[in-house]
């Protein structure tokens, strides 16, 4: 059986046609299009069947390639972000001054997994601000933001604690940013990830926990989720597959390689822009009356 692990949608259907997949896969549609320059892919399950052959939710997951955010383009940073916010947008359904919780995954001490805390700490937090100064931040949609830890560093689940804090907030919405596995380099922090099913941390490098969705927190969950890791055998897979060596079950690779997560060596120059375009995407799709000026401005 394939074991190749990918946590993005595109990829699940990509190797569903990889593995002898033909025609349009059942109980799934997808649309290829453009968001400020960048591609976007709009894969949408709707039912069991699309769950079986993607192994993934029914639900919505809109994948942006932002290569040019790497190549410093021009306005890459900018026109980044506001295709982030414009795809964001739609998945979050709110009413205006709906409050939000924005929720950032991850452990900082390592770097690939420190996209969700990064995140969190560009978000604009003005829960108190509405609160505590009406006349000045009336017309701002109340957000507050957490940098949930890990198990670990905390001797709390991070699923735990962010239903805690939700119960108390009551956010019409949980969004929560958290680093993914890819099943190649080449979308290794070059694709953001946008889902409306949810998302259960550490299951991208196997260590899955406490789920984050509709289920376990009463409301909306939007996924927002980076890859930052590529799981060895499944890399090795593909660069064998690449040399004319497809016929290899990728299963013959595992054992040795168990545990081991390949990312690239200026994984912290990419977690840090990525992070930063997230943020600033939350930020406009939440405030939609601001610039990327004003969110400047705001959080310096």
């Amino acid at each position: 059986m394939d074991q190749r692990r990918t946590d993005l949608a595109v990829e699940a259907a990509q190797l569903w046609r990889e593995r002898g997949g033909v025609g349009a896969l059942p109980g799934v549609e997808s649309r290829e299009s453009k968001r400020e320059g960048y591609p976007v892919t709009t894969v949408k399950i709707l039912d069991c069947r699309g769950e079986q052959a993607l192994g993934k939710p029914a639900g919505t997951y809109v994948t942006l390639t932002l290569e040019g955010l790497a190549r410093r383009e021009n306005d890459a940073f900018g026109r980044a972000a506001r295709a982030v916010a414009a795809e964001l947008t739609p998945l979050l359904k709110l009413s205006k001054g709906s409050p939000v919780l924005v929720v950032g995954l991850g452990n900082r001490s390592i770097t690939p997994d420190d996209i969700g805390p990064k995140a969190a700490d560009h978000t604009m937090v003005t829960r108190h601000l509405v609160e505590q100064v009406p006349e000045h931040f009336g017309s701002f949609r109340p957000v507050a933001a957490l940098a949930a830890g890990v198990l670990g560093t905390t001797g709390v689940e991070s699923g735990e604690l962010v239903r805690a804090v939700a119960e108390k907030v009551r956010p019409a919405c949980v969004i929560v940013v958290d680093a993914l596995a890819s099943r190649s380099l080449s979308r290794v922090c070059t694709t953001v990830q946008l889902a409306d099913t949810g998302i259960v941390p550490g299951s991208g490098v196997g260590n899955a926990r406490f789920a984050l969705n509709a289920q376990t927190l009463g409301v909306p969950v939007i996924a927002v989720g980076v890859p930052t890791v590529v799981d060895a055998a499944t890399l090795a897979a593909d660069v064998l597959a690449q040399a004319g060596r497809a016929d290899l079950d990728p299963d013959a690779l595992r054992g040795a390689g168990d545990g081991l997560l390949v990312t690239p060596r200026d994984i912290d120059a990419r977690v840090a822009d990525l992070a930063k375009v997230i943020g600033y995407g939350i930020n406009l799709a939440l405030q939609p009356g601001l610039s990327i000026a004003d969110i400047d401005l705001f959080l310096s």
